[in-house]
């Protein structure tokens, strides 16, 4: 196994509480030709890729007046990573005719992100492409799961602030938990996995009955409004 993340540290951190036959690797997953690079590296050292897990997101906030560089990173590391991994790893994977690709996206990418329009669109994006690499390769050997969970206890939602994560950390559950969701989602070659029930609730609630669904949502939002604290 091995475990990539931008800071090569942090990534041998990890395999090492995975333990023995794990190891990590520094890798800018939005960098094509370092994602290339490293693919090619553990296809040489560690033979063939079972289960590539694209998995890095960011978070921020945002809206229509976020700078583009904000909106385009976003694009980066939601979307154009897991295309330059699938690039990198679904030829080898072809080639045997087995394989399977975890896309993590987010319930945001199935319903969306109150106060962080970037994160909401990118993260659609995400879903849109695991949903179309599992129809054109499924029938072809290769599994595709993507992983949209809501709250989860990481740095990434404990270092944001405002109502809106306030309001995801009222549902947050622990990485453990989402990791026995992958676990069971990928025995039973799932397409979406849920790790937070409601969400496939809410999803059922969207398709339904959109306009049901956008005034509850606009109710949220005024409600997470009211709730912040004035600025300055």
């Amino acid at each position: 196994m091995v475990v990539c993340d931008l800071d090569a540290e942090a990534a041998a951190g990890a395999a090492r509480a995975i333990g023995p036959g794990a190891r990590g690797a520094g890798c800018d997953v939005t960098d094509e030709a370092a994602v290339r690079s490293l693919v090619e590296e553990v296809l040489a050292t560690d033979g063939p890729i079972d289960l590539f897990c694209a998995n890095a997101g960011i978070a921020g906030g945002g809206d229509i007046e976020t700078p583009d560089a904000v909106w385009q990173r976003m694009w980066d590391v939601h979307l154009m990573a897991h295309l330059y991994s699938v690039r990198a790893v679904l030829p080898s994977m072809l080639a045997r005719g087995r394989g399977h690709l975890l896309h993590t996206a987010s319930a945001a990418g199935l319903l969306m992100a109150p106060g962080d329009a970037p994160y909401s669109v990118t993260k659609h994006a995400a879903v849109a492409f695991a949903e179309w690499l599992s129809v054109t390769y499924g029938d072809r050997g290769i599994g595709v799961s993507c992983l949209c969970p809501q709250g989860v206890r990481t740095d990434l939602l404990m270092d944001l602030e405002g109502a809106a994560a306030d309001w995801l950390r009222s549902e947050m559950i622990e990485a453990d938990a989402v990791a026995d969701a992958v676990i069971d989602g990928l025995r039973s070659d799932r397409f979406l996995i849920l790790p937070h029930p409601g969400v496939a609730e809410y999803t059922v609630r969207r398709a339904t009955d959109p306009e049901r669904w956008l005034r509850s949502m606009r109710r949220l939002v005024a409600a997470m409004r009211a709730s912040d604290p004035p600025e300055g």
